[in-house]
């Protein structure tokens, strides 16, 4: 049987207004999200972060839990493309070691087990699976079976799904889930953002999110598709900004 790639399925948890657009209500394209995981940095080029969840009930977001250490891009962080409008400031491009900010649905959660203690849809992940994040290719910015699509089009991908069979043993994408950035695919835009296990509190990520594995297993056991769940990553300052007009919490 054909296995879905992992970025088909992202539609299905993403809320229902344009990328990028106010819906023609006016409400905020995630005007619907009752979770949020809010992550925040000191300034753009920081790769140290704290993450904190939320609950909305009504207008009001309630805290879920405290702040917990997060790793993300080596290089900080610059705007990607989500959910929210266009931002004056750095842009996210491939390559360049900066984690997306900005309003992000998101996507499935994958690791390398069969199976695991969330609400989210799960997709094992196995040694044929890679995330393309090679520009020029029809394929990226998904996640791809190579016995399907054949080894060529994975050639030159740096994201292979099982890193404890590729990359000597590595654990860090053992949990996960999918962060909706690019969701159009556009190319050099920036590929492959997940929040995943780190391989140490000190140690950035390509343009991911990281954290210790206690934390995201009672991450992905909260998070619930019912909920609408969205991931905010922004530099204090630019939450600071725009905390009022996109409904942050306090």
């Amino acid at each position: 049987m054909r296995r879905v790639p992992v970025f088909m399925l992202i539609a299905a948890l993403a809320p229902p207004a344009s990328q990028g657009q106010e819906s023609s209500a006016g409400a905020l394209p995630w005007a619907d999200a009752r979770q949020l995981v809010l992550v925040t940095t000191s300034d753009w080029d920081a790769s140290t972060a704290t993450m904190r969840t939320f609950s909305r009930n009504g207008k009001t977001w309630e805290p879920v839990t405290g702040s917990v250490l997060v790793v993300i891009g080596r290089t900080g962080a610059a705007w990607g493309v989500g959910l929210h409008p266009p931002q004056p400031g750095p842009r996210k491009q491939e390559g360049d070691g900066r984690s997306p900010a900005g309003v992000f649905a998101l996507g499935v959660a994958f690791g390398y087990a069969n199976s695991a203690r969330t609400g989210l849809p799960y997709e094992a992940m196995d040694a044929n699976d890679y995330c393309i994040d090679v520009a020029d290719s029809p394929l990226y910015n998904l996640v791809v079976d190579a016995g399907e699509v054949g080894a060529d089009a994975v050639e030159g991908s740096t994201e292979p799904m099982r890193r404890d069979l590729h990359v000597d043993g590595d654990q860090r994408y053992k949990l996960g889930f999918v962060i909706q950035h690019n969701p159009g695919n556009e190319p050099g835009l920036g590929s492959c953002i997940f929040a995943h296990l780190w391989k140490s509190a000190d140690t950035g990520t390509a343009g991911c999110t990281a954290m210790a594995e206690p934390d995201m297993e009672r991450l992905l056991a909260w998070l619930t598709p019912d909920a609408n769940p969205v991931f905010v990553l922004l530099p204090q300052e630019q939450y600071d900004r725009l905390r009022d007009s996109w409904n942050l919490p306090l």
